[in-house]
């Protein structure tokens, strides 16, 4: 039974300024304990949107942000949407040439990125023309005191910030705006560019507009249900990824709560963000409910402050979904865990499971006004219920399109005979008869590691350009904080040096691979295992101690 909803067709910046107009002193941000008033948020994006004109930044430019979750990550996000641009959120922790091609590819001229990465962030300046370059420092937005304490832990590892412009003598251009501009974007213009792996592992922008994530905000707030302003989320993903751009800031944002923001997560330390905020929606990668399992720390606490608990981004297991309810239901939660589908080309959730459903397996059931289907790879022919095939699904958060990349976006944006567009994940899965959705199988080979999504591929480029290397096959195999990490296995020419080629390997990586996409371990062996077709047999090396 598909249920319809109304969603704001404005830009995402103009719903989330109705939002501060009826709740202005309820707190949007909280930042180390600094709290930032809906008003006061609407300011500083008002603020920064007159920076950013001031700059040159016109409606339609391409403006990188490259930043974890600080205050002026969010004030940027809305003011590029208010000035009409498009928000091109970059990993801080991407390699040099990653940024490079993710700045090339949106002819992106203006760039801001965390001041720990300055070095590179300079190294990138020399080979793409930017007309403007801003270094952000974490501790900005940070109360007094643990400003000092950062200061203090800095002393002698400062970034060299020369030939670059901090945030304050940015901010400082705001006085030469004239008139802050407010383009009221429209519903179909792209708000910002997420990078994802597309079909063939490569990363693709992928373009989403303000009517996704508006609709995105609507069906998230619709599917958790009980939800009222000034309730609290802990934002720990990062803003750069759907799931932390999508949820944890725009929904909660718009909903009229608190979205409690930190630059740096550690599962180990989740449980102190949790007594120490007692937030009321907590949404996150299994590795953070898998640490809530082994930690002692939660002996004799009590949560049930929780009223809504969300795991996406990767598969939960039902064993671990069982043990964590239990100790929910110990410590005095009334709600469990509840697990979602997604992917960025919708912006992340378009499924969820119902609250207190006994149903361990499924990955829930879609959101309203979004449509699954399972069909068959071979023919395109829609499945029966039960049978697995590949998922696909249409809904109103579904992406623009990848950008610039035409073949790949008709490879997943097809018209069916019903004169509806579908995506097609390309990810395995089935549905019951009561329109239950059952993931089986990320997209062919992706390696999900803490969240994020590690294509093989890109990492198998790079190792193969070495002279020394015959061949060799990325694997991610199973571990219990990351749920999986990358290993690489390689065919060495018969006379290498395997400690030299090791090392001049993971040389090459760095400069071409995302720190948290690297190998942690290179083995070398004299030959893959093949199928009987003769292809690598990648589950052989996956299940390799």
């Amino acid at each position: 039974m598909h249920r319809h909803l109304e969603y704001p067709t404005c830009s995402l910046y103009d719903y989330l300024s109705q939002t501060a107009e009826k709740y202005p002193a309820y707190t949007a941000l909280n930042y180390f304990g600094r709290r930032i008033t809906f008003s006061q948020l609407d300011s500083k994006i008002a603020e920064c949107a007159a920076a950013l004109s001031a700059a040159g930044v016109k409606a339609g430019d391409s403006v990188s942000v490259c930043l974890p979750n600080i205050p002026e990550a969010v004030f940027l996000f809305y003011a590029i949407n208010r000035v009409g641009a498009v928000a091109n959120m970059i990993h801080p922790m991407s390699a040099e040439n990653e940024i490079i091609r993710y700045l090339e590819l949106t002819e992106s001229k203006y760039l801001f990125a965390v001041d720990l990465i300055a070095k590179k962030v300079r190294c990138v300046a020399r080979k793409v023309p930017l007309q403007c370059t801003v270094a952000v420092s974490v501790s900005e937005g940070m109360p007094l005191l643990t400003k000092g304490g950062y200061a203090l832990k800095m002393i002698g590892k400062s970034p060299d910030l020369n030939g670059l412009m901090t945030w304050k003598q940015f901010i400082g251009g705001a006085k030469k705006c004239r008139k802050t501009p407010n383009a009221h974007a429209a519903a179909e213009d792209c708000a910002a560019i997420l990078y994802s792996g597309g079909t063939t592992g490569k990363p693709k922008g992928i373009m989403l507009t303000n009517y996704n994530f508006n609709a995105l905000a609507v069906h998230s707030i619709d599917a958790c249900g009980g939800l009222s302003p000034a309730d609290k989320m802990l934002s720990v993903m990062p803003i750069f990824h759907g799931f932390g751009l999508g949820v944890c800031i725009h929904t909660i944002l718009t909903l009229g709560g608190t979205a409690v923001i930190q630059p740096k997560f550690s599962v180990k330390n989740f449980h102190k963000l949790l007594f120490r905020y007692r937030p009321n929606i907590i949404a996150g990668v299994p590795a953070i409910y898998e640490g809530m399992l082994v930690s002692r720390q939660f002996d004799g606490k009590d949560l049930s402050f929780l009223k809504c608990i969300i795991s996406g981004g990767d598969s939960l297991s039902p064993s671990t979904k069982k043990k964590l309810n239990a100790m929910l239901e110990s410590h005095g939660c009334k709600t469990h865990v509840r697990e979602g589908y997604g992917l960025t080309e919708c912006v992340t959730g378009s499924c969820l499971m119902p609250d207190h459903s006994d149903n361990l397996i499924s990955v829930g059931l879609p959101y309203a006004d979004t449509f699954y289907q399972i069909i068959d790879r071979g023919t395109d022919r829609v499945l029966p219920a039960g049978e697995t095939g590949e998922i696909i699904l249409r809904g109103p958060s579904v992406m623009k399109g990848y950008y610039k990349e035409p073949e790949e976006t008709a490879e997943v944006l097809r018209r069916r005979d019903d004169g509806h567009i579908w995506l097609y994940t390309g990810d395995l899965g089935y549905m019951d008869e009561d329109g239950f959705v059952y993931f089986r199988q990320r997209r062919k080979r992706m390696i999900v590691s803490g969240g994020y999504n590690i294509y093989p591929q890109n990492i198998e480029e790079v190792i193969n350009r070495h002279p020394q290397i015959v061949m060799c096959a990325v694997v991610g195999v199973p571990d219990r904080i990351l749920g999986e990490k990358v290993r690489a296995f390689a065919v060495p020419a018969k006379d290498a040096d395997t400690d030299k080629l090791r090392e001049e390997l993971m040389k090459s990586l760095r400069k071409e691979i995302a720190a948290y996409a690297l190998p942690r371990e290179i083995r070398f062996v004299e030959e893959l295992p093949k199928t009987l077709v003769g292809k690598i047999a990648y589950t052989e090396l996956t299940a390799e101690k």
